[in-house]
């Protein structure tokens, strides 16, 4: 498939987005039941609120770049009864509102106590909010997942695996951000996110490798026979049959050069999980947010050529009638 790059920018904005709000959260959860300090509201969460949106909303300015017809955008919700794609557009500006609204009890010191579990656990407004919006931004990992993996015909996206990627690579990047943005802040939180961010980042590292190995081990369902309807056991296409290009070979085919795309596929897995996980590492020692802002660049690039990959391994169907470009 041809990579958009709005679309590349949406995914990997909004996922490290969703990832900082969740690193907030979680540390806002470890902080009730005393295992990390307690941060200040009104300048790590509410800021930190504030960064997640910055990252959300440039990922749904780059949605607007996909589309022919902008204006038209508000149709896109119409279909939210089977299309993926529907639910995602009501889903984001949802968990939007909701982690703007985290954010802002948080910074005008708006936590009144709303009911109480067992006479130990404390729910105040802010954990309510937070637990709504967390649901929402997993939600969101699933449906921004599954407009991809429910294209069955489309095998290397065609997998659980891709939904579990979108997930995990969304959060590792957002505890790296949160781990620079912690060491900014000067909290005492930077180990806590740095070690999740290593964690995730692993993990991620794992089910990304698992999905590789699935898809170079794909045999197509199609072949040229059934794509042009001749039966012959030796079938070889030597033109297209027209001189210029059209949508089919534009929109279904990367166009890019063999070396290039085997160059991505090892350079993405070095930049998203090895080099982070390495420089994480080493900034832990020392807190410098010079190095952890490096480890997130750095992955940060690697999403985009992950990503990039990601689009660009799916083999259309249609693609063994247009061999030959």
């Amino acid at each position: 498939m041809h990579p958009a790059f709005s679309v590349i920018f949406l995914t990997t904005l909004i996922g490290a987005g969703q990832g900082l709000f969740l690193a907030l959260y979680t540390g806002q959860l470890y902080s009730v039941f005393n295992l990390v300090p307690v941060q200040d509201s009104h300048t790590f969460y509410g800021y930190g609120s504030l960064l997640a949106l910055i990252f959300l909303a440039l990922g749904l300015l780059a949605s607007f770049f996909h589309l022919g017809h902008p204006e038209r955008a508000w149709r896109s919700a119409a279909k939210w009864k089977t299309s993926w794609l529907s639910r995602e557009v009501i889903v984001l500006p949802s968990f939007m509102a909701m982690t703007f609204i985290y954010g802002l009890t948080h910074f005008i010191g708006f936590n009144p106590v709303l009911f109480t579990i067992s006479d130990v656990f404390v729910v105040t407004l802010t954990l309510l909010v937070g637990f709504l919006a967390t649901g929402l931004a997993f939600l969101l990992f699933l449906c921004t997942a599954m407009i991809y993996a429910c294209i069955k015909f489309l095998q290397e996206w065609a997998t659980p695996l891709t939904v579990v990627n979108y997930t995990l690579l969304g959060s590792a990047s957002g505890f790296t951000l949160a781990t620079v943005f912690a060491a900014y802040a000067g909290t005492q939180l930077v180990s806590f996110y740095a070690g999740w961010a290593i964690i995730l980042t692993a993990i991620a590292f794992i089910t990304r490798v698992a999905s590789l190995i699935r898809n170079a081990r794909i045999k197509p369902k199609s072949t040229m026979t059934s794509a042009i309807g001749i039966r012959h056991t030796k079938i070889q296409q030597k033109s297209r049959g027209f001189m210029a290009g059209s949508f089919n070979t534009r929109e279904y085919f990367h166009n890019a050069s063999e070396a290039l795309f085997k160059s991505i596929k090892w350079i993405f897995p070095l930049l998203v999980f090895v080099l982070p996980i390495l420089i994480l590492s080493s900034g832990m020692s020392t807190n410098s947010f010079v190095i952890f802002a490096m480890a997130f660049v750095i992955q940060y690039a690697g999403l985009i050529a992950e990503r990039w990959f990601f689009f660009a391994q799916a083999n259309h169907p249609q693609n063994l009638y247009y061999q030959t470009i």
